[in-house]
């Protein structure tokens, strides 16, 4: 179920649930390890390759545009990594991270699980967790009415459309 509006992050006893601890770790981790791919493919910080290499890699993927899809794909990254972290928009943060990640696995599908698609496979998986558990209550929905009780339907929904995006995006290759 959800958490009551009223709650805070420590339970009646005033000690931290374990679960919301944990979920809290899951997200930092997967959160700013995404968000700091992104800004790789964005700004080319920490020795990425920037725009315009990404773009150049979407290209020889076969991508149309290719460099509004590698712009697409960076602030996917960046912003649903930063949501993810802080706990802001978990479900739509987390299947936003998700669906980049499922076109990151279709284009490494060739070179094999531990060849090469191995991380945005796993990036994806915690994503989708996320997406379906909530931020749990140290997040800023936490915070906000209307988002204090994660309610599966709204990680469902959102992991739906985010492969419907993923699914037409990769059929878009050529």
């Amino acid at each position: 179920m959800g958490t009551p509006a009223h709650a805070s992050p420590r339970s009646a006893s005033g000690v931290l649930r374990a679960h919301d601890a944990g979920l809290l770790v899951v997200r930092l981790g997967v959160g700013l390890i995404i968000a700091a791919h992104g800004a790789q493919h964005l700004f080319g910080w920490w020795g990425g390759p920037g725009i315009s290499r990404t773009a150049v890699d979407f290209a020889r993927l076969g991508y149309p545009a290719p460099r509004l899809m590698a712009v697409c794909a960076g602030l996917t990254e960046t912003l649903g990594g930063l949501g993810l972290a802080v706990g802001l928009l978990t479900p739509l943060a987390g299947a936003a991270v998700a669906g980049t990640m499922a076109n990151a696995v279709a284009s490494a599908w060739k070179l094999g699980l531990l060849g090469g698609f191995e991380f945005p496979l796993l990036i994806g998986v915690c994503a989708a967790g996320l997406a379906l558990s909530g931020s749990g209550r140290i997040a800023i929905d936490a915070l906000i009415p209307g988002l204090r009780s994660q309610r599966i339907g709204y990680g469902v929904a959102a992991l739906v459309l985010a492969a419907i995006l993923a699914t037409v995006t990769i059929l878009l290759r050529s």
